[in-house]
């Protein structure tokens, strides 16, 4: 998995400010809630990972490096 520069993690903060609805399309770990599941961003971290409290309970980083996919919801 390769870190994104820096520019891209800043163009993800824009993205997906705090407070951001998004729904899961895809994401290959064993613990991930189900596909169209919504839930809340709380930030981007600083190696691009978008942090994701879900309406289901769980909270789990969303890593789009790793094949994980959302959309604003």
């Amino acid at each position: 998995m390769t870190i994104p520069s820096r520019s891209e993690v800043e163009r993800r903060r824009r993205e997906y400010p705090a407070g951001t609805r998004v729904v899961l399309e895809s994401m290959d770990d064993p613990q991930a809630p189900r596909v169209g599941s919504l839930g809340t961003v709380r930030g981007v971290d600083d190696l691009g990972q978008i942090m994701v409290s879900w309406d289901s309970g769980g909270s789990l980083s969303v890593i789009l490096e790793a094949g994980d996919r959302i959309r604003r919801g």
